[in-house]
This record gives structure tokens, C-alpha cells and sequence, in this order.
């Protein structure tokens, strides 16, 4: 007879994924994820696996339902650096305000811990940056073709700049860091590659 689950799995992962990315990996046990979903051990373990299955499923979800809807939006916006602007400014805010306000992405506090010595989570992260790139090298590829580069811009080095400033937005908004003042520097890194102009 096959066994009959009397809460959804989904659901769950949600609530998971929402307490390692608020608590971290390493700051959550599993007395902790029965308290927030109200399941047993034997249920989560049947269901699940262990914690660190739990935390694997619960990157995976946090990587497909808010880290690449993002990248896509980026990658299809057509306006080039005003594109890119947004994207920070809403980063920002999504880190500085509202629910999630000091929670950082999931995926830098990731990077951050113990976790990541496991080579699924480190694959997960690795295909993260790789996405993450690639949408702003996008953007910056629309901006080059729009003329808001500067003509000595390499457009691969600044992706790399601006995917180290997302990492690092993420990772002070988490210890509180004013949300001006991570404007300021987002302002300061995108002047540094833009089109300079005439006198």
C-alpha cells in the first residue's frame, strides 16, 4: 500500500528554504525545521532525506524562484545600462526593505559557510555566478551596442566587477549597511565604465 503524505511537499520546501535563508545552514538544525513546518523527523526523512538534502532542495528552489527570474529580466531588457541600474536598485531594495529585509540571497550566505564544501552546493553555486554573469554581460553587450560604454570598457572585467558588487550588496545589506549608501557605490561602479561625456 503505498504510503499516503498528509501535508504537501512543496509547501514545506517553501518554509525550508525560507529558514536557511534567513538562519543560514549552519544556525539550523533540524529541531528547527520541525518547529517551523510542524512535521516530524521520520516524515522529513522519508519525504526529504537528511538536513543537508533538505538545504541542497531548499538552494535549488531559492536559485530557480528568485535568482533567475531576475537574471532573465536582465538579460532580456533591451535598455542597456539604465537596465543594469535597475537591476542594483532592486536588489537594494529587496534587501534593505520589506519581508526579506537582512536576510542577504541565500546563495551568498552560501558562500559564506560550512555548506559549501559540498560539491552539490558548490556546483549550485558555481552554475549561480556562471548565470549571474551571463546576464550582466548581456545588459553590458546592449549598453556597448547603445553607446553608454566607455570605448576602453572590457565588457567581460565588468561583468566581473558587477557580479562581485551584487555578492557584495548581498553581504552588507545582511549586517544592516545603510541602502544609500550601497547606491553611492553602485553609482561609483557603473560611472567607472560608462561612456564619458564630452566638455
Amino acid at each position: 500500500m503505498p504510503d499516503i503524505k498528509h501535508f504537501d511537499p512543496d509547501t514545506t520546501l517553501e518554509t525550508v528554504a525560507r529558514l536557511f535563508w534567513r538562519q543560514g545552514v549552519a544556525s539550523t538544525g533540524i529541531q528547527d525545521i520541525v518547529t517551523a513546518t510542524g512535521l516530524n523527523r521520520s516524515s522529513l526523512y522519508a519525504t526529504f532525506g537528511g538536513k543537508q538534502d533538505l538545504y541542497r532542495a531548499a538552494l535549488h528552489r531559492y536559485i530557480q524562484d528568485h535568482s533567475q527570474p531576475s537574471f532573465r529580466q536582465l538579460a532580456e531588457d533591451s535598455r542597456g545600462l539604465p537596465a543594469i541600474a535597475d537591476f542594483f536598485t532592486a536588489l537594494i531594495e529587496v534587501r534593505c526593505s520589506g519581508e526579506y529585509a537582512q536576510w542577504g540571497c541565500m546563495v551568498a550566505n552560501a558562500h559564506n559557510c560550512a555548506g559549501n564544501g559540498d560539491p552539490e552546493v558548490r556546483s549550485l553555486l558555481i552554475r549561480h555566478h556562471q548565470q549571474l554573469w551571463d546576464a550582466l554581460h548581456t545588459a553590458l553587450a546592449t549598453a556597448q551596442n547603445r553607446g553608454h560604454l566607455d570605448p576602453d570598457t572590457d565588457p567581460d572585467a565588468s561583468a566581473d566587477l558587477l557580479a562581485l558588487l551584487a555578492y557584495g550588496v548581498n553581504l552588507r545589506s545582511r549586517a544592516g549597511a545603510d541602502p544609500q549608501e550601497l547606491k553611492k557605490a553602485v553609482t561609483a561602479a557603473l560611472a567607472s565604465i560608462g561612456a564619458r561625456r564630452a566638455s
